[in-house]
């Protein structure tokens, strides 16, 4: 019998588990306890689970766990998450850099909870007659729609993670529906195999696939279930994005104990 001491973060609605692992003393965690953790009925309930881990060479290093106790690819709202929780835990550089599993990224803070996170660059992008799909941190898969909340997203999205292209790996199906400034996203997210109420690189993914033609900077507002975020890029060529940031909100929700089974 394990006690945990954890706390629980939202970005816009997309909800992690966060531990200071800086000691490593989280490094014995399964697959079954860090998916009992997410669980909404017998756990703590998150879409994720984040470690904080000390990394050479940088301000922290950062482990991500899908609700399914899979680790998993990079992940932004958690990102930022972890990000808000570092400075909580007296990491106060004014930009603070860290490894996850895409790269290296850096990141500023807004006052209490507003955290800038820089992405990767994306560089080649597969445009199809009625989608795009593309990876940024995350595989994702875009599709524009008329009346987003009209979409039976967990139904249609299943069946494109599951098709036959995507079963093995997984992909994130986005639903996005332009707006008169912005657009609003609906993301079905693989390891969680449901819709999130937001999704960082799948609202990056959206954001990228809305520039115009102009190779220009773009800053693109963004409305999920879950609130609202900012996408500010650079569009340097047809298919090619850099100096990419996701910017929105990321909040401590509480923090306690919990006794693994």
């Amino acid at each position: 019998m394990s006690a945990i001491h954890f706390y629980k973060y939202q970005g816009t609605g997309n909800d992690f588990v966060i531990m200071d692992n800086r000691k490593g003393e989280y490094n014995f965690l399964t697959e079954e306890q860090v998916h009992f953790l997410c669980d909404r009925r017998f756990g703590i309930g998150a879409d994720g689970l984040m470690l904080l881990n000390t990394q050479e060479g940088y301000d922290f290093g950062m482990k991500y766990y899908n609700a399914d106790g899979r680790e998993s690819s990079m992940c932004g709202n958690g990102g930022r998450c972890l990000v808000a929780f570092a400075r909580k835990m007296g990491l106060n550089s004014e930009k603070l850099s860290f490894l996850a599993v895409d790269g290296p990224h850096e990141a500023t803070l807004k006052g209490d909870n507003w955290v800038n996170l820089k992405m990767q660059d994306v560089n080649g992008v597969e445009l199809g007659s009625l989608y795009s799909y593309l990876n940024t941190g995350s595989p994702h898969f875009v599709k524009f729609v008329e009346d987003v909340q009209a979409v039976d997203v967990y139904t249609e999205g299943k069946q494109i993670r599951y098709n036959d292209r995507f079963a093995k790996e997984g992909t994130n199906v986005n639903f996005v529906q332009p707006l008169d400034k912005g657009i609003f996203v609906r993301t079905y997210e693989r390891g969680v195999e449901d819709e999130t109420y937001s999704c960082g690189t799948g609202v990056t993914a959206a954001a990228l696939m809305t520039a115009g033609p102009e190779e220009k900077e773009y800053v693109i507002p963004v409305q999920t279930l879950g609130g609202n975020l900012e996408v500010r890029f650079t569009k340097t060529g047809e298919r090619s994005y850099n100096n990419i940031w996701l910017c929105g909100p990321a909040t401590l929700v509480f923090e306690g104990n919990i006794t693994l089974p």
